[in-house]
């Protein structure tokens, strides 16, 4: 209770319990940052996040802070596609700038920090860096698809039905879903100059959206389109290759989802040594098949410059005798 009257007494910490409390929120914040915590009472998580909104209020007047319980106000859940508790949306000028999933305190101050003083959108100062991302991303298979969702769990029905196309024609493409990353999802959209998902690339080229794959299909020209399916074994090579540090998890850096990977994420973000993850909860053919490639049965597993390092265990090891941030470097 005592926390609760403290944060009453907080101007710019507030809760919207209606589509109108939180318009009005964004109306009176103008241009200065606004935070919307979507929450849920049942989850524990959702109240630390809320503690942790709470300290970030005492440090920035300057911004307001709005708690909404996400299924007690759906028209807002549901204009904003909210499909897990927490999720963090930022706002300025009543346009939503960021969005982060999870409970993840640090990146939520991070983020407070960087829009708190900046004037324009987020990643505006960071277009090279988000350009750079986005060219890798592209390029992380052959044949990319920008979705909604996964392949195994589509989120919309046009990414539905593009995957069955491409399902259907035994054509082989890596995934991303949008949904999990804000800067991603509105940053594409300007690079490519393609407004809508699903997005498919080949070669690091756009193709197109649903309707194009469609015609490509109807006139056979699919097949010829897209690369030809490679083996399990290359495409197991190219993934773990895909970046300098591969880290197989169950889950996403923003989101772990288990307590092992949650315990290698904490590890290899202390090491400030940039790294890529690969959910394997979402492809159940590379995560059977990178068991048996190396010959390790558990996730996850931490690959360098395409070498496997080992597990949660092994990088506890190398990290409790100060050897992990050279390995990872590649330097021994």
């Amino acid at each position: 209770l005592a926390a609760g009257s403290r944060e009453e007494k907080m101007a710019n910490l507030v809760e919207a319990t209606s589509q109108k409390d939180f318009e009005e929120f964004l109306a009176k914040a103008g241009k200065c940052l606004t935070v919307v915590h979507f929450h849920a009472a049942w989850a524990p998580q959702c109240g630390q996040m809320n503690e942790v909104m709470a300290e970030l209020a005492k440090e920035h007047t300057g911004t307001t802070f709005v708690k909404l319980e996400a299924e007690a106000v759906p028209e807002v859940s549901e204009k904003y596609e909210i499909s897990s508790v927490p999720t963090f949306l930022f706002f300025k000028a009543g346009e939503k700038v960021d969005q982060l999933d999870g409970a993840h305190a640090a990146e939520l101050t991070k983020k407070v920090q960087r829009l708190a003083v900046s004037g324009g959108p987020a990643g505006a100062a960071e277009a090279p860096d988000l350009n750079q991302r986005l060219k890798k991303l592209i390029n992380a298979g052959p044949c990319m698809l920008f979705m909604k969702g996964s392949p195994q769990e589509p989120r919309c029905g046009f990414s539905r039905q593009i995957v069955g196309l491409l399902k259907e024609h035994n054509i082989q493409f890596s995934s991303f879903d949008i949904l999990s990353d804000e800067e991603v999802r509105q940053g594409l959209k300007t690079f490519s100059n393609w407004p809508t998902y699903p997005q498919l690339y080949v070669n690091g080229e756009l193709v197109g959206g649903l309707d194009i794959v469609k015609e490509l299909a109807e006139s056979g020209e699919l097949e010829n389109t897209c690369p030809k399916a490679v083996s399990l074994e290359q495409r197991l090579k190219s993934v773990i290759s895909q970046s300098p540090v591969m880290l197989f998890m169950k889950g996403n850096k923003e989101e772990a989802r288990c307590g092992f990977s949650r315990q290698i994420l904490e590890i290899l973000n202390g090491t400030a040594v940039d790294y890529d993850t690969f959910d394997i909860l979402q492809d159940e053919e590379v995560r059977q098949g990178l068991k048996t490639y190396s010959n390790w049965p558990t996730y996850p597993q931490l690959y360098v410059k395409g070498e496997l390092i080992g597990g949660l265990d092994i990088v506890k090891e190398l990290k409790e005798s100060g050897e992990l941030v050279s390995v990872l470097k590649g330097e021994s």
